[in-house]
């Protein structure tokens, strides 16, 4: 993602919460890129919990990276940790984490995960362990 102006405050840094929206775009991202369309994921899912550690600043024009990975699948939600790194320099920005729940609407209440979406969700399970080997 590239910082935009708007994107930044008046001591010329990221806004703290730009960072959700850029977390935000990065689940999206996930979900499209790795679930088929038959899962729906759009409207499966609320947004139960959401943190951010601002490790270090980042400025209008830089380009960010934001890696995410699943790092928890319970019985009815799934975690999301991610890493907000500076693309020039890989210096790490923020750490972040957001706990998904699968939700049905007509109960309005949690539903358990199952089945091909679980198993699709472990796939990614601590991808980011891997990588960093």
């Amino acid at each position: 993602m590239r910082v935009r102006f708007c994107e930044t405050d008046m001591a010329g840094h990221v806004n703290n919460t730009s960072y959700f929206i850029y977390l935000e775009e990065a689940r999206g991202k996930f979900f499209q890129e790795v679930f088929p369309p038959h899962l729906n994921t759009g409207s499966r899912f609320i947004l139960a919990s959401t943190t951010c550690d601002f490790v270090s600043q980042a400025y209008y024009g830089q380009s960010l990276i934001i890696r995410s990975w699943i790092s928890k699948v319970g019985t009815s939600s799934f975690n999301f940790s991610h890493s907000i790194l500076v693309e020039d320099t890989k210096e790490e920005v923020a750490k972040a984490s957001a706990v998904l729940v699968q939700f049905d609407y007509e109960k309005q209440q949690s539903a358990a995960i199952d089945g091909e979406l679980r198993e699709l969700l472990e796939v990614y399970l601590d991808v980011e362990k891997v990588r960093r080997g």
